[in-house]
Formats: C-alpha cells, sequence, structure tokens
C-alpha cells in the first residue's frame, strides 16, 4: 500500500506539474490586439465588439478603440477599452444637414462623396484625438491590428506603427472597395457595385453602367481620396509611412457576408466569410414583450428602421400611412419608435424606444419583419427565417433588399411608393402566401449549416496570422504587378505590336514583289 500511495502520489505531482507547465504555455499564447472601430454608428460597433470580445473570451489580450463604452465586457481574456469622446459631434451635424430620408434615390457617386466626407472627419478626429496620440507616444505593443474596412484608410498605418499584422474587417461583402487590397477577382462584367442595384446576371446596359460606375469609384479614390488619407498619416503619426506602404500590407480579411444572402463570389485564400457571426442565442424577453409576443394569436408584424433611421423622423404623409395601415391589421405590430408619444397610435401596436431584435425574431409568433434593409437586420431575420419587407433609404440597403427579393424571402417596397394601399397591399402578399415563410426558412437553414461557428472561425483565423507570422504564403500574386500587367495591357500591347509588324513586313513584301513584277513586264 505504501509503494502504491508513493507511485500515485509522484504520478499526481507529475501530472499537475505538467498541467502547470501547459497552462503557462497556453497563457502565453494570448496576442495582443488592437481592434480600431471609430465609426459612430452603433450596427458598426455591435459587429467590432463582438469580434473583439469573441477574441477575448479565446484568451487574448485585447484594446478596442471606438467612440461607444461597452455595457457587457467579456469574462475572459483581458479587455480594455480606448474611448473617443465627442467622436461622433461631427458625424451628428452631418447627418443634420444630410437628412436620410431625404437622401433616398441620391445617386451612386453622391453616395460616395458623402462617405468619403463622412472617412476624412472620422479619420482626422480619431488620429489627433489626445487619447490616439497618447497611444502613438507609448511603448505599447500589438500583434495584430484589426480595423474596420470603412473609409478610415489612413489608421491603417497604425499597423505598420506597431509592427503587427494588418487584419480587415469588411462590414459587408467582398467589393470592389476591397478587392485590389489583396487582388480579389472583381471585374465589373460580373461583380455589380455594391452601391447599384444590378443583379449577379446584369443586362448589357447595366454591365456598361456598372463598369463606369466602377472607373469613377477607383478614379474618385486614387486621385483624391487616399492622398487626402495620406495626409492624415504624413501629419498625425510620429514616423509617418506612405499609404501605399500600409494599403496593400493586408494578412487577412473577415467579411461579414454568406451565402444565405449574398450571391456566391470569388475570394482569394486570406478572404474569410464570417457572416451571422454577431447573431446570440435567443434570450428571455421583459415579461411585457413576452407576454405580448406570447398572446398575439393572429401573430407579430415587427417594424423597425435599423439605429441609424429614426421612425420619428419619418415624413408625416408616410408615418400616417403606415399608422392607417397597421389600425386595420388583425395581427399585433410591434414598432421601434424612438420618441415617448405616436400620435394616433393605434390599440393593435406596442412601441419601444429600444427592442431586443434578436430575441423578438426569434419568437415563432412573429411572421412579418418591416425592415430598412440594413446588413445586421438581414442577416438576423434570415437567421432566424422571418420574411421582410423591405424600405431601404441609403447605402447598402438596397443591394440587401433587393437579394431577399431576389432569393424569394422578402418585397422590396420603395420608399417614394410608400403609402396605405401599397404597404397593406404586401402585407397581404407575404402573410397569405407561404412561399416567403419558406424560403426564408430555407436560407436560414443554409446559414445554419456550417462546420464551425463563424466567431470561432473568425478567432481561429486571427490566430492563424499570428502563428503564421502575417501568413504571408495566403497573398496572391497579383499584389507583386503593377496595374498594366494585371490587366495584360503589357501582353496585348506586345501582341500587337508583333502582328503590326508582321503585317508590316507582309506589305512591304507584296509590295517588293508588285514592283519587281511590273518592272519584268515592261523590260518585256
Amino acid at each position: 500500500p505504501n509503494i502504491s500511495y508513493y507511485l500515485l502520489s509522484n504520478m499526481s505531482a507529475r501530472v499537475s506539474l505538467l498541467l502547470l507547465f501547459l497552462g503557462i504555455i497556453n497563457g502565453n499564447q494570448g496576442a495582443r490586439i488592437l481592434g480600431v472601430f471609430p465609426f459612430g454608428a452603433p450596427s458598426h460597433y455591435i459587429l467590432g465588439s463582438t469580434l473583439m470580445k469573441g477574441l477575448a473570451e479565446a484568451g487574448h489580450d485585447v484594446t478596442i478603440i471606438s467612440p461607444f463604452k461597452e455595457k457587457n465586457p467579456p469574462k475572459g481574456g483581458k479587455w480594455t477599452e480606448i474611448i473617443l469622446d465627442d467622436l461622433m459631434e461631427p458625424l451628428k451635424k452631418l447627418f443634420i444637414k444630410h437628412d436620410p430620408f431625404k437622401m433616398e434615390g441620391q445617386s451612386g457617386i453622391s453616395t460616395i462623396n458623402l462617405i468619403s466626407t463622412m472617412s476624412n472627419i472620422v479619420s482626422e478626429g480619431a488620429l489627433k484625438h489626445n487619447k490616439i496620440q497618447e497611444l502613438l507616444k507609448s511603448n505599447q505593443k500589438f500583434d495584430a491590428v484589426i480595423i474596420t474596412q470603412f473609409g478610415i484608410d489612413s489608421m491603417k498605418a497604425l499597423a505598420n506603427h506597431f509592427n503587427a499584422h494588418l487584419i480587415l474587417f469588411s462590414n459587408t461583402a467582398a467589393n470592389s472597395w476591397l478587392n485590389h487590397f489583396v487582388g480579389n477577382p472583381s471585374l465589373p462584367s460580373f461583380a455589380p457595385e455594391i452601391l447599384l442595384n444590378f443583379p449577379e446576371k446584369m443586362s448589357f446596359m447595366q454591365r456598361v453602367k456598372n463598369t463606369i460606375f466602377k472607373f469613377v469609384s477607383t478614379l474618385y479614390h486614387n486621385i483624391y481620396f487616399y492622398p487626402h488619407q495620406n495626409t492624415f498619416i504624413q501629419k498625425y503619426f510620429p514616423n509617418p509611412v506612405d499609404i501605399e506602404d500600409t494599403l496593400y500590407n493586408v494578412s487577412l480579411v473577415l467579411l461579414n457576408s454568406h451565402e444565405s444572402i449574398f450571391t456566391a463570389q470569388p475570394h482569394v485564400p486570406c478572404m474569410i466569410q464570417i457572416g451571422g457571426f454577431h447573431v446570440q442565442p435567443p434570450k428571455k424577453l421583459p415579461d411585457d414583450l413576452q407576454n405580448f409576443l406570447d398572446e398575439a394569436k393572429e401573430g407579430v408584424i415587427y417594424f423597425s428602421m435599423g439605429s441609424n433611421l429614426k421612425s420619428q423622423n419619418l415624413p408625416v404623409e408616410k408615418r400616417e400611412a403606415i399608422l392607417k395601415t397597421f389600425s386595420k391589421r388583425k395581427e399585433k405590430i410591434l414598432w421601434k419608435w424612438e420618441d415617448d408619444v405616436l400620435p394616433g397610435q393605434p390599440p393593435n401596436v406596442k412601441l419601444g424606444k429600444w427592442l431586443p431584435q434578436q430575441d423578438i425574431l426569434a419568437h415563432p409568433n412573429v411572421k412579418l419583419f418591416i425592415t430598412h434593409g440594413g446588413l445586421l437586420s438581414t442577416t438576423e431575420t434570415v437567421y432566424h427565417g422571418v420574411p421582410i419587407i423591405a424600405i431601404p433609404i441609403i447605402g447598402d440597403q438596397k443591394m440587401n433588399a433587393y437579394n431577399g427579393e431576389r432569393l424569394g424571402y422578402g418585397i422590396v417596397l420603395p420608399f417614394e411608393e410608400l403609402n396605405e394601399e401599397n404597404l397593406s397591399r404586401l402585407m397581404d402578399e407575404i402573410l397569405s402566401n407561404p412561399k416567403y415563410t419558406n424560403n426564408a426558412k430555407e436560407r436560414s437553414r443554409i446559414m445554419h449549416d456550417r462546420q464551425v461557428k463563424p466567431l470561432d472561425n473568425a478567432v481561429y483565423w486571427v490566430e492563424y496570422v499570428i502563428r503564421h507570422n502575417g501568413a504571408r504564403h495566403l497573398r496572391v500574386p497579383y499584389l507583386e504587378l503593377t496595374w498594366y500587367q494585371f490587366y495584360l495591357l503589357d501582353v496585348f500591347l506586345f501582341i500587337f505590336a508583333v502582328i503590326f509588324t508582321v503585317l508590316f513586313v507582309i506589305k512591304k513584301a507584296v509590295s517588293y514583289l508588285c514592283r519587281r513584277s511590273q518592272s519584268k513586264t515592261k523590260k518585256e
């Protein structure tokens, strides 16, 4: 017994030492990661904070830059926030000047110009902020910098400054504003521009417009936007690099997309789709909401225009049309309304300044979602299999909305056509025709059918890039080519020159032979 006790004790001690050693190794594997999400849009922050919290809970030392304070910090890892106070004020002033509901129908070029203006405001406001300047002057080190791919290209130089791997997070699918940084194919023949509402199979004129738009957009960015962003790097970084040295220094791109929502398109090896990663398991609803949904025997219609578009700012005639339509419905209506009072509120309508959207969409009595078509709302409705009526206003909302219509789980109601008759007709169509719900459920099954949860996949690939020192083996040869080499202009020029030379020689030879023949004829 003594020998057995000794052996067991000795083995237990060795196992404990081994576990302690493995724990130390695992603890040392935690990386230092900086997340840069300075835009004041709540939807952008939801995505950025979810990703960074996932990394923190995986044991990493995470620092996040944003205008918001996190209400639910992660339980694991280390979490540090750099909150950029007052960064949202200039954007609020910009949106007072540019009422989103009046921007519906504006051209894609106007939208690009507005996004560029916003991006320049946010980029300079963030870089000159005293907290960012303190960070730049500190001796902190980071293994990776994850930055939102939304116009703040000057801030990508943070990766150069900290000698860290640059990881881009795209709020949407692969697009022409992003693809060239990693050499992803994006020809206008098959890849519709994100601000244009074109189907995957474009007509000839749509391809013409798509090509012109891409050319103008590329020209705009290269002649105006990137040089403007470069001035911020030169002005606010202690050891500035040229913007060209950071734009194409990308190790990984995380895409908030998935084939359940978007048309399938090519991706180079460093592009990873993680669409739906922000969706959480349903939580218990507040009692009043739970009772409202449970008691809705005829079902519930949920109406929300998102976090940036306020229902209270709807034009009066549009609001009245919505109210009249809702008042005649047998279903209950749950409306995200940001004010205390809604004049003329029908008895079947319940209001909420903020509503737990994901948990509401998970309730089986929710039969229809009337939405602005934002990507988070679109992702959440597909995740839970709820059909939609989309009323898109700005940005990528039209693309998301028409994708839903093409995939059969929704109908688009253009904002200018929003009236009582059209809204009532479309609600009747969706609620009476089971194909919309069936298609929504099918898209939901596609979204759920994955080997790995999307957030776990994102964490894996961030760790992969750090483990493999930037994963340069994922880069494609395109990035080593000049623009004229990529488009084969030098090859075509060479072929043209050869053909021209051969034809020229043939012409000269024929001319020479003709002259000799004529000369012989004269002599004879």
